[in-house]
């Protein structure tokens, strides 16, 4: 679709549900009977289908499937979230905006027609399930260190029919070393796993010359962001672009890190995770 077609899609979508709000914040402070107005009805699901309307083309999505299988998603991650830790937002409209379109948000900075994905401590699938679910010719691997967290994912992959994807169970510092992996994806995400010097550690060696590695972050950055940098220049990427997420119900300081791979990482990344704690890179320097 074109990350500029979403971009001006999406301020057209921010203007009109921004002045949703402002009329809402209006009518609430008006008294009701000498009493404050209901609260609002939650409308997560308006917001979220509106979005899937920028983000999806028609020919992807017959009938509404791709809402179908993110209602179906939601059903299973919060079934399953009773037997298992899977996630700390249970709240069904929660899901919707806090994990399905927070995941969304990377089209915003990349949306390839033809991708390789690597999704690292993908947990309950976060971001690379939904991106797979709306982009249906990316290939995407998603990889998870716990056995039981995998297991949900291949759940997911069979219950929602999705093909070209695949669930590994593995370390990142682990199969960051292996031939068929090493600089064999376009673009590499993840979500708050980790530091930054940590998470670019794991990802870099993944990423082809030219490619992206796009992680999800959320508050006061500026010192992991200086120490990111100077980690990123070991691991042969640069910082591209810092972008804020301004997506609906997603104001809350989050933000898009986006890193080129410049040249291909070194050999000996990434290293063990008890050596990157012990000596991060871009410390002191």
């Amino acid at each position: 679709m074109g990350v500029s077609l979403i971009w001006r899609r999406f301020a057209w979508l921010y203007r009109s549900w921004h002045g949703v709000l402002c009329l809402r914040a209006v009518l609430s402070s008006l008294p009701l009977n000498g009493e404050g107005l209901p609260a609002p009805k939650d409308n997560s699901l308006d917001i979220f289908v509106e979005c899937l309307r920028v983000f999806t083309v028609a020919s992807d999505n017959p009938e509404g499937s791709i809402l179908e299988q993110f209602l179906r998603y939601r059903q299973e991650l919060l079934d399953w979230n009773t037997r298992m830790n899977l996630t700390a937002i249970t709240g069904p409209e929660e899901v919707l905006i806090k994990h399905f379109l927070d995941s969304l948000s990377v089209l915003t900075v990349y949306d390839h027609p033809r991708t390789r994905l690597l999704d690292i401590g993908s947990g309950a699938g976060f971001p690379g399930l939904p991106l797979k679910i709306v982009r249906p010719q990316w290939q995407v691997v998603l990889l998870e260190a716990t056995r039981k967290k995998v297991a949900f994912l291949q759940h997911m992959i069979e219950t929602l029919q999705l093909k070209n994807v695949e669930a590994v169970h593995a370390r990142a510092e682990d199969v960051g070393h292996k031939q068929e992996y090493r600089a064999a994806f376009d673009v590499i995400t993840a979500r708050a796993v980790a530091s930054l010097p940590a998470l670019l550690e794991y990802a870099a060696p993944f990423c082809r010359v030219g490619g992206q590695i796009i992680l999800l972050k959320k508050g006061a950055l500026e010192d992991e962001l200086a120490q990111g940098k100077r980690a990123a220049s070991e691991l042969g990427a640069i910082l591209k672009a810092d972008v804020a997420v301004t997506l609906p119900g997603l104001e809350d300081g989050r933000r898009l890190l986006v890193w080129e791979q410049q040249k291909l990482s070194p050999k000996q990344y990434p290293r063990s995770g008890a050596v990157m704690t012990k000596k991060p890179l871009g410390v002191g320097r």
